[in-house]
């Protein structure tokens, strides 16, 4: 693994090193933490956390190296916490593109470690250096965005967060297998936009469509690589800093409960929370969300289930013919949590045999299934390996 500690700047000495300063069960007293003296041994870490003050390609300015998020996640009470090291602060280098490459080295060592990196801040188009990171390491992805807007921009556009994601979109050779966009308001998107990422295959959901249906979230969590997350998706009365903040949004339980989703996924690898500007955050309230969203993931995270693909054994096997007679489904329950899988074939790359590829899914596809009506989720998947 890279030298880690060369890429950060340690915490305040007066405020990090004291551990006595936290009660035995606060996460300051129990966390791993990057100080002048001394870095977290991150050989059998489980949770990396690390702020990132990058906001060049955004409106949003926040340079504070105190960061108030992590004051309020150490502030908060957990029972046997896992393995989390805070890497302290991510060190700004003389141009962005430098900037670029060494967040993506961080997160590319973490990812190969089995380690997950939970970045706070920074514009939202830091995600595509964690995009990057996965590509070094030929990782083909499945993207969740939690964004009240498209980032796609302009082909000629330079990187930045209104641009990002059309940036990962025409990135070549491709590892976005799959793209997904939560809580989008569609006042903020093009209805072009609208078509053209669902002529890509790619999912998007909007707001009222998801506030109706939130336990659709489970499974596309349990399909989801990295999660990148725009507090600008949280209406201001919850999260007001940030100067893309709006009237409308997600509530501070939804932001929880997506964030708790994420930790229970097996898949989950990357956390982002972008866009938070300390400046504006004159009462705390955003970072007492954010710090809170951390621990909801952290919690999800000490209830996984190892269950990234089915165990065919554990598991009871529903099979859905249509009418035609010539084409079927098969769903598979697990017997000991109850989730849903989809099998969707596929013919590997110089292979002559059909193959299953498992996406996660509801109890809900498998009605609509029995409606006659082919999931919409195990259409777009097919028509990627097609």
């Amino acid at each position: 693994m890279i030298e880690l500690h060369s890429y950060f700047k340690p915490l305040n000495p007066g405020i990090y090193s004291e551990k006595e300063r936290w009660e035995t069960t606060q996460i300051g007293r129990l966390i791993d933490s990057h100080t002048a003296d001394y870095f977290p041994d991150v050989k059998f870490a489980e949770i990396a956390i690390f702020n990132v003050p990058e906001y060049e390609g955004s409106k949003n300015k926040s340079n504070e190296l105190d960061c108030k998020v992590r004051s309020s996640f150490y502030s908060l009470h957990y029972d046997e916490l896992p393995r989390i090291v805070d890497l302290g602060v991510m060190q700004m280098m003389p141009t962005r593109k430098e900037s670029f490459n060494s967040i993506q080295d961080v997160c590319e060592a973490l990812i190969n470690e089995g380690i997950i990196p939970i970045i706070i801040g920074g514009g939202h188009d830091v995600s595509y250096a964690v995009y990057k990171a996965y590509a070094s390491l030929n990782k083909f992805i499945t993207l969740a965005v939690v964004d009240n807007k498209f980032d796609v921009g302009l082909e000629e556009d330079n990187l930045a967060s209104f641009s990002h994601l059309g940036k990962m979109i025409s990135h070549k050779p491709s590892h976005l297998f799959h793209y997904v966009n939560l809580a989008y308001q569609s006042y903020f998107v093009s209805p072009l936009a609208i078509k053209m990422i669902d002529g890509m295959n790619f999912d998007a959901i909007r707001l009222g469509d998801l506030k109706a249906n939130f336990q659709e979230v489970e499974p596309i969590m349990r399909n989801t690589d990295f999660l990148s997350f725009d507090i600008s998706a949280v209406r201001d009365a919850y999260a007001g800093a940030n100067v893309y903040s709006s009237p409308n949004g997600l509530d501070g339980e939804d932001a929880c409960k997506i964030l708790r989703y994420a930790g229970v996924s097996d898949k989950v690898s990357v956390i982002g929370l972008f866009e938070y500007n300390q400046n504006l955050d004159e009462n705390n309230q955003t970072s007492y969300l954010l710090s809170q969203m951390m621990w909801y993931f952290v919690d999800g995270y000490k209830k996984r289930k190892n269950e990234l693909n089915p165990n065919l054994k554990n598991c009871m096997k529903y099979t859905v013919s249509f009418e035609d007679e010539k084409n079927e489904i098969i769903f598979y329950k697990s017997q000991s949590s109850g989730r849903w899988w989809m099998g969707v074939p596929f013919i590997a790359e110089g292979k002559k045999e059909i193959e299953n590829y498992f996406i996660a899914c509801s109890y809900r596809d498998y009605e609509v299934a029995n409606q006659g009506e082919v999931p919409e989720r195990w259409i777009k998947t097919y028509n990627k390996f097609a």
